[in-house]
């Protein structure tokens, strides 16, 4: 339920970002606005005033600082934050809430003059603060970002030296600003590179483990496939995951196993092999966008 709201705002203005968070994520009860009791940008307005009017004089500063990690260009939100304060100075009439109006002004001036001082470089990229590792003067750290490239990109080796020179990179850098929100970006890089090398090891061991039950059948050559590996590694989707014989998939069997016939039968036109980790992210339900668009897609039903 919204709080009470005791002091009611004459004049509203328009914020390009609200800076609500849903309740389950919602960590700091005394500062957060939840989206829940927020329907809209007046709604808004009206309890950001309410903030600030009940907040203790000494938490007024960290209010601001906490609400400028949500949005990607706090400067124009602190603006916005002034004309509102300045549009219902009615509100600050009482000797005590003069004084509190005061100094939220002097709040957002000196938190102006800080993120110009330190450039708050990730505005480039129109990306919120909140996601923001760290930054350095010639660039931002965003694990987010660096999360997502990893993910597009195809070969293991790849994964690991990209991964590898964000963490150097960071290591290195003079770093002005550190999100203290988010984990370090060294620390994410590096439990990130432990993860893909893990599932590596994991599926390579599958890899003998079979290898090993089936060594009195035929040897053979890995075989090469014309199409993208992803027309490949779907036509496997399909048939573990969309089409089915008597109620059981018509390829039945553990992830792992698929991964490890793909890896060890086929190679790209180039004979490139394929990577393990990238094999199981197609095969993965929710990672829709890795698997071949609808017109080309090779449609299995179709053709049963």
């Amino acid at each position: 339920m919204p709080m009470p709201l005791k002091y009611q705002i004459k004049q509203t203005v328009q914020f390009p970002e609200l800076t609500t968070i849903p309740k389950e994520q919602s960590e700091n009860a005394l500062f957060d606005i939840l989206a829940e009791d927020v329907n809209d940008n007046d709604s808004y307005c009206q309890t950001l005033i309410h903030k600030i009017l009940k907040l203790p004089y000494a938490k007024l500063p960290d209010f601001f600082s906490h609400h400028c990690v949500f949005v990607a260009d706090p400067i124009k939100w602190l603006n916005k934050f002034e004309k509102l304060i300045s549009d219902n100075e009615e509100i600050f009439n009482s000797s005590a809430n003069q004084g509190r109006m005061i100094k939220c002004y002097t709040i957002i001036e000196s938190k102006r003059k800080e993120i110009e001082l330190t450039g708050y470089k990730h505005t480039v990229a129109n990306l919120p603060m909140q996601y923001v590792n760290a930054e350095c003067e010639v660039r931002y750290f965003s694990f987010k970002e660096t999360k997502n490239r990893v993910d597009e990109l195809q070969d293991y080796t790849q994964k690991i030296m990209f991964l590898t020179k964000e963490k150097f990179d960071y290591e290195q850098a003079s770093i002005d600003f550190i999100n203290p929100k988010l984990p370090d970006y060294s620390l994410q890089c590096q439990k990130e590179i432990d993860q893909i090398q893990h599932l590596n090891r994991l599926t390579n061991e599958f890899s003998v483990e079979q290898m090993n039950k089936n060594k009195n059948g035929m040897p053979f050559n890995k075989l090469k496939i014309n199409c993208n590996i992803n027309q490949l590694v779907d036509i496997f989707y399909q048939l573990h995951r969309e089409l089915f014989t008597d109620g059981k998939p018509i390829i039945d069997g553990n992830i792992n196993d698929i991964v490890a016939v793909i890896v060890n039968s086929f190679t790209d036109k180039d004979g490139r092999e394929s990577s393990p980790e990238t094999v199981k992210t197609m095969l993965t339900p929710s990672k829709s966008d890795k698997r071949p668009k609808p017109h080309k897609r090779i449609d299995i039903d179709k053709m049963l």
